[in-house]
């Protein structure tokens, strides 16, 4: 499906990808969005969705990234996990970025 953003998202930089087996520490749940949690992985802070942690163990490979995009561009969606979509912009970058800046095209 894609996806045309409708406001700027600046993303909270660039992360590598945890391999699924990975310890999740410090879950906490976040205030922001349900179903999310602040966490550190590898020694990275970072927001995961409950359903990639069971047990403090990532139950899928997963990357944190969020996609830095400008309102207007148009955008593949890969995924959702709850108020968040992990997309694809047209260069091929993948990301996550929030369900509320975009529509359908």
């Amino acid at each position: 499906m894609k996806l045309r953003v409708v406001d700027k998202h600046d993303g909270e930089g660039h992360f590598p990808l945890f391999a699924k087996g990975a310890n999740v520490d410090e879950l906490v749940a976040c205030e922001q969005t349900a179903h999310w949690f602040v966490c550190v992985i590898e020694g990275y802070k970072t927001y995961i969705p409950d359903t990639y942690v069971t047990d403090g163990v990532l139950v899928r490979d997963y990357n944190p990234t969020e996609l830095v995009l400008e309102a207007g561009q148009i955008v593949t969606l890969m995924e959702v996990a709850f108020e968040w979509l992990y997309v694809e912009d047209q260069s091929g970058k993948r990301g996550w970025f929030p369900a509320e800046k975009a529509v359908s095209v």
